[in-house]
Parts: C-alpha cells; structure tokens; sequence
C-alpha cells in the first residue's frame, strides 16, 4: 500500500468519524496520529505531544481569547442593541429598512466580535422580535439575520473592512432589489425619525463604533500591535459594561466560561490541525492533487473554481474555523505553485466558508437562526438566504476580475 493510499484512508476515516458526530478537534487529533504512527512511527508521539504543549504556549495566539472576550462583553453591556438601534434610526423608514438595519448592525457587531455565530444570535434576538413586530415577511427576516451574521468572516484585525463593506453593501442591495418586486416582504417601519433622534441613536452607539476605531485604527496607524489591540478591546469594553452597571458576578461568570469554552475548543482544534497537517504532507497527496487538478484543466482559474466549490460544499457540515485548519494545508501547496497570491486566496476562502454556512443541507448559521426563531419553518430560512447567497457569489466574482480591491488594505499597511 502507498502513502497516498493511505492518506486517502486517512482522510476517508476522518470524514466518517465527523459523520459519527466526533468532535473536529479528536477525529484530526486521532486520524493524524494513527496515520503518523504507520507512515513514520518514530515521529507521531513527539508530533502529538509537542503540539499539545506548543499550541498553548503561542504568544501570537493570545489574540483569540482577548477578542472574544471582548465581543461578549460587547453583548452584555447593551452595545449590541445600541449599534442595532441606531442603524434603525437611520434606515428603519425605509421599506425593507429593518432588514437593512440589521445587516448594518450584524457588520458592526462582527467588527468586534469576529464570530459569525454569535452575529447572527445576538443580532437576531435584538432584530428579528423587531421585524415580526412590523410584520416582515420571515423569510426576508431570517434570511438577513442568516446572511448578516456571516459577515464575521474574520477575528479582527483583518484585511476584511474592505470586504465587510462590498457585502454590506450588495446585502442593502439585495433588500432594496426585493423589496421593489414584492413591497409586501419588508414594509416601511413608520416615517422618518427626526435628525435629533438620529444623532441622539448614534450617539448611544458610539461606545461600540470607538471601540472599533480605536482598535483597528491603532493597528493600521502602528500605534500598537495585534494582540495589544485585542487586550486594549477587551478591557474598554469591560470598563463599558462597568460604567452601565451591566456587570454582576452572574453574567461576569457567563461572560468567562463562554470565553473559555469558545477558546479551549479553537485550541483544540488548532491542536487538532497541527498533528494531522505532518500526516497529509507525509502521505505525499498535495502533490498528486496539484497533478490530478493540472491534468483536469492546465487553467489556474479552473483549478481555483474548484478548490472555491470545494471549500462551500464542505462548509455546509463543518464550522468554517475547522475547515480553514484542515483543508488550507491541502490545498496551499497547490495555490503556491500557481502562484496565487495567500492574503488575496485568503480572502476568497473565507467568503466561500461563510458561503458554506447558509448553504443546505445543513449551513450551520440556519439551524442557529431556527434556534432564535423556532415558528418559522426551516424551508422558508433557506428560501430567504438565496438572494443574499447569489450576492457573496457576485462578491466573489468581483474580487477575482478586481483583485486590488482584497489586497488595498494590506497593501496600504504593508506596502
């Protein structure tokens, strides 16, 4: 037997134990292992034991836990709902107006937060209750929690303000474009609020809108690093929640365990990734899958639409994390001998994970809105995403005949 065809067994064995319901992070743990321990039995125990230790011990990693600190604080201090509020003020006369409003208010909040997941939950219990109440159309409704909370497409700092800004816009677009064919679907809120109301509504929000600046900002200006930015979000935030008295020692203790069991399973993973990478690249399949792509199409685009369409079908049933650690050293040999660019590629990937996660059978981000909104029933959620699903294909499509616009933030900070 070859090493490829045990890679491939590998790779088979794991995406059965993920159909059993193993967690990501013990099935890449247990398959890298085994798969080490055949193709080199001297180095799976040290693979195994030295990421376990090393992991944890990444200085650079401490960025994970302090941002998601930092958005659940966001959440219980109130700033969520602030940030909702006054998109609403702002945009809540329009017909489709709320929708619109909370594809603003999921950008801003994924700003902070990083997590599609927790956009679409937090944003959707402070919207959706809103949106019923003006009696949308659920499908309008669910579909733009669904899709807003895919803007979390990166933790930031990332290069994705440019990209949150294209989505949120084609997201309006699609609002608006719907809601001209079929006024019925998202009816005005009411008339305009006075522009004292509106500044008063903005006013409340520019807690969490400062927050943002200051950290983004003070990393594109080089004032402070990463991972400052990450420690200085997090304790602004908790001084927040302090000066609105939101802190009790109920929801601090709530704060912290969702905290660290959002962390210990990234870790896990990312331990996980690191002991089943070795495996891959040992079984030599980067290499044949580079040749078995060159021989379906020499086209370096065709290549790339493929390996696009393979990343949204697995993140139809995988978290996007899980699949950005398992699936990226796959394929990235194979980009780099294209010579694809990685910051533009990866910009790409995320958008299509994200993608992934609105897309049935099973888009992770429509069983979470299902959660918030149990009444309404499941067929009609996806029936709601599609428009929103065609606007991150167009998204896609731009960014790969205008490949400036994806590396114009990093360019300007990194020359």
């Amino acid at each position: 037997m070859s090493d490829i065809d045990i890679g491939v067994i590998g790779f088979v064995a794991l995406f059965v134990l993920l159909a059993l319901r193993m967690p990501v992070a013990t099935a890449m743990m247990l398959v890298g292992f085994v798969g080490h321990l055949v193709l080199n039995e001297r180095g799976a125990l040290p693979t195994l034991a030295g990421e376990t230790f090393h992991i944890p011990h990444m200085l650079s990693l401490t960025i994970l836990p302090l941002f998601i600190l930092m958005g659940n604080l966001a959440g219980i201090s109130g700033m969520s709902r602030d940030l909702y509020d006054a998109a609403y003020a702002w945009f809540g006369h329009w017909r489709g107006g709320l929708a619109s409003s909370t594809i603003i208010g999921c950008a801003g909040f994924s700003a902070l937060s990083g997590s599609s997941l927790a956009s679409a939950v937090t944003m959707g219990r402070v919207a959706l209750p809103e949106m019923q109440r003006y009696k949308y159309d659920d499908k309008l409704a669910t579909g733009a929690i669904a899709a807003g909370g895919t803007l979390g497409i990166l933790i930031p700092p990332s290069a994705g303000f440019v990209i949150y800004s294209l989505l949120t816009g084609l997201f309006v677009l699609v609002i608006v474009i719907v809601t001209s064919v079929k006024p019925e679907l998202g009816p005005a809120a009411g008339t305009s609020m006075p522009m004292r109301d509106r500044i008063l509504a903005l006013g409340r929000a520019s807690w969490i809108i400062g927050i943002i600046f200051i950290t983004i900002g003070g990393i594109y200006g080089g004032v402070f690093s990463a991972t400052e930015a990450a420690g200085i979000g997090a304790i602004l935030s908790f001084i927040v929640a302090l000066l609105r008295r939101t802190i009790t020692w109920q929801s601090l203790s709530g704060v912290l365990m969702e905290t660290l069991r959002s962390t210990a399973t990234t870790f896990l993973i990312l331990i996980g990734a690191f002991v089943f990478t070795p495996f891959v690249a040992l079984s030599g399949i980067p290499d044949a899958l580079l040749d078995l792509l060159m021989q379906i199409s020499p086209n370096r685009f065709v290549t790339l639409t493929i390996i696009l369409v393979f990343f949204v079908l697995l993140g139809t049933f995988l978290e996007g994390f899980a699949i950005l650690v398992l699936a990226l050293p796959l394929v990235q040999p194979v980009l780099e001998q294209l010579d694809f660019n990685m910051v533009w590629f990866g910009v790409l990937m995320v958008i299509v994970l994200e993608m992934g996660l609105i897309s049935p059978p099973v888009g992770v981000n429509v069983f979470v809105v299902k959660s918030i909104a149990p009444s309404v029933p499941l067929n009609d959620i996806f029936k709601g995403i599609f428009p929103f699903w065609i606007a991150m294909g167009f998204a896609l499509l731009i960014l790969v005949l205008f490949p400036d616009i994806a590396m114009f933030l990093p360019n300007t900070m990194y020359g």
